[in-house]
């Protein structure tokens, strides 16, 4: 039996739909099981953020945070975490930049007649031109040795310190935004290093507690007074026995 044309279309357009209606239920259930991929991912990764928040491992929380974020940021889970994502996000950064702080100081022990020479070091934020040369690291040194005693220093990598340092200057020290003040410093008579003591050297280092940065003005031979920042938040005070 031959059909007629219009049952012929009709029974075309009902075999397309139901293979409409096939490749929907199909591409649904596709999204309906990557969503649930998804979720479960990112409850892993709540799980993950939870726990360190538990430690008190800041930075790790900051970073499963923005892990999830960055994967699954439309699920459930992105929008538990979100809420408390800010306090581990402060907390986090804060610790990063106190790991920071702390790795630009360097400190030596270092034998010599009578004991030990003990000194903590730490190079300015920015290099600076003191000579006309070009920019360069300027270095401020704490140090303690059995006979020479404690003493604090500045120490160029090139050019000088004006001359009139040679017998008594001062230099300008200000810490963070409180008022500048004038420090007496000297440059010893000697062509060993380029260095430039501050002598007041237990005042310095009592200005370095609590202090972010502390910015040295110190005039030089050749390019006039220069500042030096120093970012000295991270120096580790145990490591400099008797200061305090």
């Amino acid at each position: 039996m031959t059909l007629r044309p219009l049952a012929a279309v009709a029974l075309a357009f009902v075999l397309v739909l139901s293979g409409c209606k096939d490749r929907e239920a199909e591409a649904a259930a596709q999204a309906e099981a990557l969503a649930a991929a998804n979720e479960q991912a990112a409850a892993e990764a709540e799980r993950a953020f939870d726990a360190a928040v538990t430690d008190g491992n800041w930075a790790l929380a900051k970073a499963q945070g923005d892990i999830l974020f960055a994967k699954w940021p439309g699920t459930e889970a992105a929008d538990r975490v979100r809420p408390r994502y800010d306090e581990a996000k402060s907390k986090g950064e804060a610790e990063n930049n106190a790991r920071r702080v702390a790795a630009l100081w360097t400190y030596q022990t270092q034998p010599v007649t009578g004991g030990n020479q003990v000194s903590a070091a730490i190079y300015g934020r920015e290099p600076v031109d003191v000579d006309g040369s070009g920019a360069k690291p300027v270095r401020l040194i704490f140090r303690d040795h059995p006979d020479w005693g404690r003493s604090s220093y500045l120490v160029l990598p090139g050019g000088d310190f004006a001359k009139r340092c040679y017998g008594s200057c001062r230099v300008t020290v200000t810490v963070d935004d409180q008022p500048p003040k004038q420090m007496a410093a000297n440059r010893p008579k000697t062509d060993e290093a380029i260095a430039m003591f501050i002598d007041d050297e237990k005042a310095l280092w009592r200005l370095t507690r609590d202090a972010d940065i502390i910015r040295i003005a110190f005039p030089t031979r050749d390019v006039g007074e220069k500042t030096v920042e120093f970012e000295v938040a991270g120096l580790d005070r145990a490591k400099m026995p008797g200061w305090d």
